[in-house]
This record gives C-alpha cells, sequence and structure tokens, in this order.
C-alpha cells in the first residue's frame, strides 16, 4: 500500500518513542508513516527540529506532512510549526498545556489523571515516563492563529488540563476540527479511547490530503423538516 502522509509524533513529558508504538501502528494501519520523537532526550526542542529537518531533506517523505504533539509536545509542535509554517502540511493538537501545573508526587496519583487505560498504564510506567515527567515545564504555548490546518484533540475529563482552560486556547489558534472525548484524561490519544480518537486523526488526514480547506468527507444525514412542522 503507498505511503499516504508522514506525522512526526512529539511527545509528552518524559516520554520515550515506545509510548506511541500502538498509535503508531494504528495509523501505519491506514498507510500513514510515523515517527515518534521522545521528549526524554537532553533537549527535546533539538531532538524535534531535527526530525522535521530530516522529513524535510528526504525526497520520498509522503505528503502531507503533518506535526503531533501532546501535552508539552503539543506547544512545541506549535513553535516548530510557526518556525516551518511553509514546509508543514498541519497540525494535530492533544492535551495542550494551559498552565505550569505541578506533577502529582505519588506515581500512581500521576497514571489516574494520565488514563485510564490499562495497557497504557503498564507502558508508561515500564518506560518511567512518571520518573522523568517532573522536569521544569516547558513556556506555555502562544495562542495566536496558527494559519495552517489545525486538528484539536481534548479529553472531556482532564484534570491536568481543564477543558474550560483548554478550549478556548484551541479556539484562538483556529482550530478546526475542535474536539473533545467524553470521559477522556490526558494523555487522550492513549487512553480508553484510542481507537475513536485514532480514527479521529485519520479522518483529518484523508481531508487534509483534499486539500487545506478540508472539504467533508462523512457528513450526516439530516432528515429535511417538513413545511409546516
Amino acid at each position: 500500500m503507498a505511503p499516504r502522509g508522514t506525522l512526526v509524533v512529539l511527545a509528552g513529558p518524559g516520554e520515550t518513542a515506545a509510548v506511541y508504538r500502538r498509535f503508531g501502528a494504528r495509523l501505519a494501519a491506514d498507510a500513514y508513516r510515523v515517527v515518534a520523537v521522545p521528549a526524554d532526550a537532553a533537549d527535546a526542542e533539538e531532538a524535534a527540529e531535527e526530525a522535521l529537518a530530516a522529513a524535510l531533506a528526504d525526497p520520498d517523505t509522503p505528503r502531507p506532512l503533518v506535526l503531533v504533539g501532546s501535552d508539552t509536545g503539543a506547544a512545541r509542535a506549535l513553535r516548530l510549526a510557526r518556525r516551518h509554517a511553509d514546509a508543514v502540511d498541519g497540525v494535530v493538537l492533544a492535551g495542550l498545556p494551559t498552565r505550569e501545573a505541578t506533577r502529582a508526587d505519588a506515581p500512581e496519583a500521576g497514571l489516574d489523571e494520565r488514563t485510564a487505560c490499562p495497557n497504557h498504564r503498564l507502558v508508561l510506567t515500564r518506560e518511567g515516563a512518571l520518573d522523568r515527567g517532573a522536569a521544569p515545564p516547558e513556556p506555555l504555548a502562544d495562542t495566536e492563529p496558527l494559519r495552517l490546518p489545525l486538528l484539536a484533540v481534548h479529553g472531556g475529563a482532564d484534570r491536568i488540563s481543564p477543558p474550560e482552560e483548554a478550549l478556548p486556547r484551541y479556539r484562538a489558534l483556529g482550530a478546526a476540527p475542535l474536539v473533545t472525548v467524553r470521559g477522556g484524561l490526558h494523555d487522550i490519544l492513549n487512553d480508553v479511547t484510542h481507537r475513536s480518537v485514532a480514527a479521529t486523526v485519520v479522518l483529518f488526514l484523508e481531508r487534509l490530503r483534499l486539500g487545506a480547506e478540508l472539504p467533508p468527507i462523512v457528513e450526516e444525514f439530516i432528515e429535511p423538516t417538513a413545511p409546516g412542522a
């Protein structure tokens, strides 16, 4: 199957590339190439720049080329997209930070805030993401309109980045579509609804392949109201 696009995924606090193996496999099943950039590197910003530069330098990189970021990775994705707006085709943001949140001291409490998915909890623990996640937070993302196709996905029950704080930021950035996941927690790309979230990302990518204006593909049919009804 010919590749349909490329995603450069920027991980959240302390996360390794392995944290996004399941997400990447779901996108790969639909022929999208996924490159995960860990946040446990000494300089996560530089690692993100290098990953994007490598994708841009390869003439065989499938388009569209989309940046995906979770938590502090979302903030990095925004900064990277602004610096390379002419080279990037779109952006997906998840769990955008809204405050310099202090991570819970207890690893179990941190897990409870981040995800209810048992498999993702095991991966986070195995990869030591909670231990490394206590690093000083990165600067919060600015809210100037991005002027690139932008999908925002946020957990409706996110306690780290509450929806009432996050949604106005997404709107200011120009996110469309902007979706919330009922009962979803902070690690929304890897939470219990990861299948539905991955499907939402794929639909965004398929629309992006048709053009930057994101022409609709699937529309709900609404029965016309009879006159006088």
